[in-house]
């Protein structure tokens, strides 16, 4: 998620897979959402990986659902590997960034953080 101002990404928590829809949908009771920024996993020759068959069948549960809030898919390509950094600098132990759920969060806000400094570019 990002501050009202649209300046800093941060990240929020990590959900199941099959419970995003719903977890969107009462977030969107609290929370004013204006666009969804959506990490798209690219292979190093720019075409989508075989990961993004998923990515793809989400997209769609994600327009039939909120069908009024644009979607913007950003290149997940070095996230992880970015957000593992990440955590080292911040001083996060070894154990804790073994924890899947910490990268994923790391790397989310990352995604939104790229493109919201792209927009402000």
């Amino acid at each position: 998620m990002s501050d009202p101002l649209m300046m800093f990404a941060s990240p929020v928590e990590t959900v199941q897979t099959a419970k995003i829809i719903d977890y969107l949908k009462k977030l969107s009771l609290d929370e004013t959402i204006v666009r969804f920024v959506v990490g798209y996993p690219m292979n190093m020759d720019n075409r989508p990986s075989e990961a993004a068959a998923d990515v793809d069948v989400f997209l769609k549960q994600l327009g039939k659902h909120f069908p009024d809030i644009p979607v913007t898919l950003e290149d997940e390509r070095f996230t992880s590997v970015l957000a593992h950094r990440s955590l080292i600098d911040g001083g996060v132990r070894k154990m804790a960034r073994r924890d899947k759920a910490a990268v994923d969060k790391v790397s989310a806000a990352l995604i939104l953080q790229t493109f919201m400094d792209r927009k402000t570019d």
